[in-house]
């Protein structure tokens, strides 16, 4: 059997994602609270806000069903080819 799958990111990489996210969408959404317009358009930007962050997972969790689906077609693969060389002698003759 292969190895079981390891993660690539570590958790530096992880925390310094997470916390990018959190201040972007902070200051996204103060900077939205504090301008000088009416409240519809204060609303517009608010929606339009939370749609981007809604799609932005929706996208990411997309590449990543995609990635995991194309590990799995090529471990399968993987395992196929060397089924299929472990029962190849090479040294046994055909018909004789």
């Amino acid at each position: 059997m292969s190895a079981p799958m390891q993660t690539r990111t570590t958790a530096a990489y992880y925390i310094q994602a997470v916390l990018s996210f959190a201040l972007s969408g902070s200051a996204l959404a103060v900077g939205i609270a504090y301008l000088p317009v009416g409240g519809w358009t204060r609303a517009f930007l608010g929606i339009g806000l939370l749609y981007t962050v809604t799609s932005s997972f929706t996208l990411a969790k997309v590449v990543r069903d995609r990635q995991e689906t194309n590990e799995m077609v090529t471990r399968v693969d993987q395992a196929r080819l060397e089924k299929l060389l472990s029962e190849h002698d090479p040294f046994k003759v055909e018909g004789v």
